[in-house]
Order: structure tokens, then C-alpha cells, then sequence
């Protein structure tokens, strides 16, 4: 039996395309215009509350030139137009998978995209990749590609928990990380942040749009095994491309050919070992994750990486944090030039 999990993700909104993707619909694009962004405030004059009013009812609704210039508000009109670049993205698409794979191959917009809106996007997409997972572990695990990590290393162990939410706790109880873990007996009104491991994972189901459990990403546990898993079912999902990753202590290989950084700060520690450099220790201890990736199917590789593993990595920055940017996945890869 298929769990229910992160309804926040909007899955909900669209219908399934012939190829399994998410259609676009009018109730997912309706969500946008329900934002707050977007929502006339008491200074809106009466066209923008009644044009607010028309594209509830009519998503699709057409928006001209003469339009935005009636609402007057520069503000209001800023926020308009991202919302019918990032509208126009989708509805060209088709599915959020396309309108996705469009915006991180460099397609074009009329007004810039917020990040937050690529992350709602693959949030969406892994709900949909992952609708019949039944491993929480796995589903925790994928919560990294959308949502920001904190890392924390208290006794020896490599602990990431949601950002947005150690954040959050932090300003209300005045204590970091490894405090929150440690407490055992929590006000109330605070926020339990539970360590998800293999003997209490269903809990996951209950509480999966709270964000508020912790993993262990150390070496040869199955929280990093999941995160592999994952990365697995996104490249099949995204591109059709069958993968089998395995999580590595080291890269041990003297004919290293290409490699993926999955975040700004990998990118840069792989760059730096793959080219001889200097790396100290302090720099390799940001990284948090790291994997050999092998194809199934090698023709679509270019010559030189056949027969030869991806090393990919995940690491934390400067502020422990791990911003992992799954688009890198997609277009990072040794492919041959499509003709």
C-alpha cells in the first residue's frame, strides 16, 4: 500500500502525463496567484484587485503590457511579471518536469526565477518520482535535494537536519544543533527533532511535511546508502538514464575521468583534487557524501569516460550548511553532443 507524504509538495495539483510526469494544470498554477507575493494589500488599487480576482479564476487568464502598467505599484508589477515568466516556463512545458529541465539547460525568461521556485519544482518532481517508495529513510534522504541541511558532528557522528527548522529552534530555545539533539525533554511548544534511523523510520510518515527529522550521513549508513538510491530514481526520471551509485570512503583511482560536484563547494574540492592541487584537511572534511557512479547503458557517453566510474560529491560550506543543487545531475554529465 502506497503512503501518503509531503502533501505540501502540490503533487496533488496536477494529473499524470503519458510519460509519467506531472501535468501542468490550472489548479497548480492557481496556487501561484494565491501567494502572498501576490496578493492585493490595502494600498492595491481596484484594477489589480480585480485582475488578482480574474486569474483565480482564470489561471491561464493572459496578462499584457498594458495590464501590468494599470496596477502602478512597481513593486506589484515586478511580482507580476516573475509569476508569468515562471507561468509562461510551465505552460510551454507542459509538465514540471519539462518546464524544470528548460529553466537548468538555460532557456530564457522574461523576468528572472526565484531559487525557491526551482526547489518547490523538484520537491514536486521527487514526489512524484518517489510516489511508491515505502522507505522513509529513502524519502528523508531526498529531502536534501530541495530543502537546505545543516551539519552538526557531535560524537563522531555526521548529522543533518533541516535548516529552515534548526533555525528556527535555535531563535526560539536559544541553543544550536547539538543541543536540540540532545534534549530529551522539550517544552511543548518546541519541535522534536528525532534521528531517523532503520528502527524508528515509520515515523516519517506521520510528520514528512514538518522536515523535522535528523539522519546520519556517516560512511556505510543507510541514510547515505538512501541518498544514492535517490539519485538513482531522479537521473531515471528526469533523463531516462539507469545509474547504479555507490557511496565511497575516498576516491581512490589513479585514472580519474570525470566527476559532479552536487552543491558550489564540491564542485570546488573536486576541481581542486581532480587538477593535483593542494586540498588541506580542513577543506576534505566539508565533504559529507561521496559517490562512484556507473552507467548501465554507456553510448550516450562521450568516448573518453567510457568504461570509466562519475565520482560525485555532497559537501557543506563555510556556515555548515549543504545546498545541494540536484540540476547539476542533469547537466553536468559526460554526454555526447546531442545532433
Amino acid at each position: 500500500m502506497a503512503h501518503e507524504f509531503w502533501k505540501s509538495a502540490g503533487l496533488h495539483l496536477t494529473e499524470p502525463s503519458a510519460e509519467g510526469w506531472a501535468a501542468i494544470t490550472p489548479q497548480l498554477l492557481r496556487a501561484y496567484w494565491t501567494r502572498p507575493e501576490v496578493h492585493p494589500v490595502e494600498e492595491s488599487n481596484d484594477f489589480e484587485i480585480g485582475l488578482h480576482e480574474a486569474l483565480l479564476v482564470d489561471p491561464m487568464r493572459s496578462v499584457s503590457e498594458a495590464d501590468l502598467a494599470a496596477l502602478e505599484d512597481p513593486d506589484a508589477i515586478e511580482t507580476y511579471r516573475i509569476i508569468l515568466a515562471f507561468r509562461d516556463v510551465l505552460m510551454s512545458a507542459g509538465t514540471v518536469e519539462g518546464a524544470y529541465l528548460k529553466l537548468v539547460r538555460g532557456h530564457k525568461t522574461t523576468a528572472p526565477i526565484p531559487p525557491v521556485f526551482l526547489d518547490q519544482m523538484v520537491h514536486l518532481i521527487l514526489r512524484n518520482a518517489l510516489k511508491d517508495c515505502g522507505d522513509p529513510l529513502r524519502l528523508r534522504a531526498a529531502e536534501i535535494f530541495f530543502r537546505e541541511q545543516t551539519v552538526s558532528t557531535p560524537d563522531g557522528r555526521l548529522m543533518l537536519a533541516d535548516e529552515e527548522i534548526v533555525e528556527m529552534q535555535s531563535k526560539s530555545q536559544n541553543i544550536g544543533l547539538a543541543q536540540l539533539l540532545a534534549e530529551t525533554a522539550t517544552p511543548a511548544k518546541s519541535i522534536a527533532l528525532d534521528v531517523l534511523d532503520e528502527e524508528n523510520k515509520a515515523l516519517y510518515w506521520g510528520r514528512s511535511d514538518r522536515f523535522d527529522t535528523v539522519i546520519d550521513f556517516r560512511f556505510e549508513q543507510p541514510a547515505l546508502d538512501a541518498f544514492a538510491r535517490v539519485v538513482e530514481v531522479w537521473l531515471k526520471h528526469m533523463i531516462g538514464v539507469s545509474v547504479r551509485v555507490e557511496p565511497r570512503p575516498k576516491v581512490e583511482d589513479r585514472d580519474w575521468r570525470w566527476h559532479v560536484g552536487l552543491d558550489a563547494q564540491a564542485t570546488k574540492l573536486l576541481n581542486a583534487l581532480y587538477e593535483g592541487r593542494d586540498v588541506s584537511l580542513d577543506q576534505m572534511s566539508q565533504i559529507v557524501g561521496l559517490f562512484r557512479m556507473r552507467f548501465d547503458d554507456e553510448s550516450r557517453l562521450i568516448e573518453r569516460v567510457r568504461g570509466k566510474p562519475v565520482y560525485l560529491a555532497l559537501a557543506k560550506d563555510a556556515e555548515d550548511c549543504v545546498r545541494m543543487k540536484p540540476q547539476n545531475l542533469l547537466v553536468n554529465l559526460p554526454f555526447v553532443a546531442s545532433s
